[in-house]
């Protein structure tokens, strides 16, 4: 009886999970990703220009939620509205509206330049997405929580997850020279060490990072090291390659200082302990973050 939110970690397959749940439980489904620059309006509508005359004029346009009661009722049939990484955009600005509507939900929230009113329908279902770093859990604001079923999708058990990175082997890796097995190894000792810590070393995890982002490395690695790929005969250096362009920035993008340091540390261990793969650009990709981050902290000093 309350719109959802699937939060958990950046690569948990919130989306894809959203997706799904909005073919099981509607007729159909539109995808809508949150951007800083979002308003209200985005959400239920609002006035913008028309320039297809002669002069600027002015008309209602409808947000998605709006556009989602209206398909409802053209299709008279359920309808979802997937609001995908909402953390991006100002959550508790944005949903200002939307709040009121879900409380008061014979309330007309639109009005189209037909007249149409527009009041939220129960026949939309309203499912989000939401990133949950460490930096956003604590700006999270209540009044989502207590308006929306809040739905975690976190850690995937270890025989699911290395069945995940098997099927993306097989199925983008195997035409290529690389080693199947290897791959698996390093996807899993990579995804260990960032989730949880090496059992080598006293400090846990370093951040919570989830399995979908090794896809993209195994489709990279499968186009890359194909013949007539860039990498076809340096196959070995591109494995680093598609660490240092799927895997690292992501990680650098949710961290703090001291995680900055511990992931340079990291992919120096990988690249020491996988020497069939040359994980360098991986490292000195974080090495130069830290060094940014070092010289940015000492001019405030």
């Amino acid at each position: 009886g309350k719109p959802v939110v699937l939060y958990g970690p950046t690569g948990t397959g919130k989306t894809t999970f959203a997706k799904q749940l909005a073919k099981q439980t509607s007729i159909g489904y539109e995808l809508n990703t949150a951007t800083p620059s979002w308003t209200p309006s985005d959400i239920i509508g609002g006035i913008s220009p028309d320039y297809t005359g002669d002069s600027v004029s002015y008309r209602t346009q409808l947000g998605c939620v709006s556009e989602g009661v209206r398909r409802a009722r053209q299709f008279d049939s359920r309808y979802s509205v997937i609001l995908d990484e909402i953390t991006r955009a100002d959550i508790s600005k944005i949903f200002g509206p939307l709040y009121t509507a879900i409380e008061n939900p014979h309330q007309t929230i639109f009005e189209t330049d037909e007249g149409q009113t527009i009041e939220l329908d129960e026949r939309v279902n309203i499912i989000c997405t939401m990133n949950m770093s460490d930096r956003t859990v604590n700006e999270l604001d209540n009044a989502i929580t207590r308006r929306f079923a809040m739905v975690g999708l976190d850690e995937y058990e270890d025989d699911k997850r290395r069945r995940l990175f098997n099927s993306w082997l097989d199925k983008y890796v195997l035409g290529t020279d690389l080693v199947a097995d290897d791959l698996l190894t390093l996807f899993e000792r990579d995804y260990e060490g960032i989730n949880h810590g090496f059992e080598t070393t006293t400090q846990g995890p370093i951040m919570r990072f989830g399995p979908m982002h090794y896809r993209d490395v195994a489709v990279f690695l499968g186009v890359a090291c194909e013949e007539g790929g860039e990498y076809e005969y340096d196959q070995r250096e591109a494995v680093g390659q598609a660490f240092r362009t799927y895997i690292v920035p992501r990680l650098l993008n949710a961290a703090a200082f001291p995680q900055i340091e511990r992931i340079v540390d990291h992919y120096h261990a990988l690249n020491d302990e996988f020497e069939q793969f040359d994980l360098s650009p991986a490292a000195k990709l974080a090495e130069r973050e830290l060094e940014g981050e070092r010289q940015q902290m000492g001019s405030y000093e």
